[in-house]
């Protein structure tokens, strides 16, 4: 199983500042030897469909590809949230490798 991904959800006023690093190789299956020539290296292993909801609702439904860099950073702000909602966000990848976290969104320091 991967590892617990690092969410950091505030609220300021009715607006939620989301990020989100999801722990995962994202590997395409293709490298290059010292020569800099391509190699097929791996079986390739990404994140392909990422879905975040708050209090149930979703917000985001997206779909990565191999191109997605190693551990995906995602940031974005979702309006009309509050401190206390529940965010949580699940990650499928092309092996069938699933991981969901949770938070509660958090009232931003003033």
């Amino acid at each position: 199983m991967a590892e617990p991904m690092k969410i950091r959800a505030q609220v300021a006023r009715d607006m939620a500042d989301i990020k989100i690093l999801m722990n995962h190789p994202m590997e395409t299956g293709r490298k290059k030897n010292d020569n800099g020539e391509w190699v097929t290296a791996s079986q390739p292993h990404f994140i392909q469909q990422v879905t975040i909801t708050l209090n149930g609702k979703t917000v985001i439904d997206g779909q990565f590809g191999s191109s997605v860099s190693k551990n995906p950073f995602l940031g974005f702000k979702v309006k009309g949230a509050k401190a206390g909602d529940e965010l949580v966000v699940t990650w499928v990848d092309n092996k069938g490798d699933r991981r969901t976290d949770k938070t509660k969104l958090e009232a931003k320091p003033s």
